[in-house]
């Protein structure tokens, strides 16, 4: 018998051992403003910028409807997962997919949840790798207009060299000060995002017609605006994570400092979201561009700084989305495939995982097209209606209650968005792709 003991006891220090390696589980020592701006840099990403675009192809009505809708929604997700974090006594879901195993099952769990989540978290990545390379070109136009135009693939690689040495950061709490800084940046571009426009005043020809061809044009534009504000609302795939860099006792559980966290990330979200989308779409009307950055042209500082701030920020929220994937496939590695955790296997499969992005980036750098495809398709599920299936499976609140209506209309509306969204987006990316040249 006691060979055995020691046995289990060498493997509980093993699993340990693995443990304080891992990203996800390394650090616990993060304060409840650490999940302020973690969630602000996860959510106030590039999505900001297409919003004005997204008021285009929405209109005044469904589009303030859907803004304010998609808030409150995404705020009632994100406090139900910051709740079922510790739902176990003295048990924790650090990863979405415990949670989702917590709700479904072990195999079940891990068969709904780890896809959705892969395909949010690499989608958002490659997205970012977009933004940055085309806001440093944007920037470099600006700033020196006489210069010889770089091809946005190279702009690309820039952005991805900057990857090959962050990501080698080992968890969350090692990358606080990079995503403080893109917090801070999100602010700043959103800020001049609306305020410059404002400034400008409205253009005297604007139009606040579909500026579609058909109905047909018109619908599938709608679908894909949905997917875009879908979109700005991304931080639930990586909300526990973040939460478990909290420390929690019995007596102070992680979800009070996460939750307040999560309230102020959401206030800077509304000062973001709702002057940029609004201002925008009332200055410019129809002829906004899917990145309301690139529709500015003058002063030049302001314009040169906004893009420069967003790069800040998308360095930020790569690494945010990238950590979670960082862990999965160093735990599947470590736990499966028996390796030695060591910095030369982060080393191989960080750098292979940044170059892999960066591919698919130079490959298919369609902004507004990509965000609608990949906001309906996957950032629906995983924000607006997973939570609330996993707190039914879990809670069981009374039928006919008001939780369990609170809970089927943001599945329903999710559902929705799921199977609209992702059909504009694709149409946009096939329309896009018929004048495109791959590695321009």
């Amino acid at each position: 018998m006691a060979p055995n003991n020691n046995m289990s006891q060498e493997e509980e220090a093993r699993q340990k051992a693995i443990d304080d390696w891992l990203p996800i589980t390394s650090s616990r020592n993060a304060k409840w403003w650490y999940s302020a701006f973690h969630n602000v840099t996860a959510m106030v990403g590039a999505g900001v910028l297409s919003l004005p675009y997204a008021m285009s192809h929405l209109g005044w009505g469904p589009g303030i409807a859907v803004l304010i809708i998609s808030w409150v929604v995404t705020l009632y997700t994100l406090w139900q997962m910051v709740e079922m974090h510790e739902m176990v006594p003295g048990k924790r879901f650090d990863r979405y997919h415990e949670l989702g195993q917590g709700a479904f099952g072990d195999k079940l769990g891990l068969w709904i949840v780890v896809p959705q989540q892969v395909i949010v978290e690499v989608s958002t990545n490659i997205i970012y790798m977009v933004t940055g390379g085309k806001s440093f070109k944007k920037a470099h136009e600006v700033i020196c207009p006489s210069c010889k135009e770089i091809k946005t693939s190279y702009w690309i690689m820039i952005f991805a060299a900057i990857h090959f040495v962050l990501s080698h950061l080992p968890n969350f709490n090692s990358i606080s000060v990079v995503s403080l800084a893109a917090a801070v940046m999100s602010l700043s571009y959103s800020t001049i995002a609306w305020v410059v426009p404002l400034e400008k005043g409205v253009k005297p020809d604007v139009d606040y017609s579909y500026n579609a061809k058909s109905t047909t044009d018109a619908m599938f534009n709608f679908f894909t605006a949905l997917g875009d504000v879908a979109f700005a609302y991304a931080g639930h795939n990586v909300v526990l994570e973040i939460q478990a860099t909290i420390p929690s006792t019995p007596e102070k559980p992680s979800k009070g400092p996460m939750w307040k966290g999560v309230v102020v990330a959401y206030i800077v979200v509304a000062i973001c979201y709702f002057p940029v989308a609004l201002v925008g779409y009332y200055i410019f009307g129809n002829t906004v561009e899917d990145n309301i950055l690139l529709t500015l042209e003058k002063p030049i500082w302001i314009v040169a700084a906004a893009n420069l701030f967003v790069v800040v920020h998308v360095i930020g929220s790569y690494q945010i989305f990238a950590m979670p994937v960082f862990d999965m496939i160093e735990t599947f590695l470590v736990k499966q495939l028996k390796f030695t955790p060591s910095f030369m296997l982060r080393l191989v499969t960080r750098s292979l995982y940044v170059a892999f992005t960066m591919i698919v980036a130079i490959s298919v750098p369609f902004f507004g097209s990509l965000m609608g495809f990949f906001g309906g398709f996957a950032l629906a599920p995983t924000s607006y209606y997973l939570p609330c299936i996993m707190w039914l499976c879990i809670y069981k609140p009374r039928r006919f209650s008001l939780s369990w209506f609170a809970n089927w209309f943001c599945i329903v509306l999710g559902v929705l968005l799921m199977i609209l969204a992702p059909i504009g987006g694709l149409r946009s990316i096939i329309m896009s792709a018929k004048n495109y040249e791959f590695f321009s």
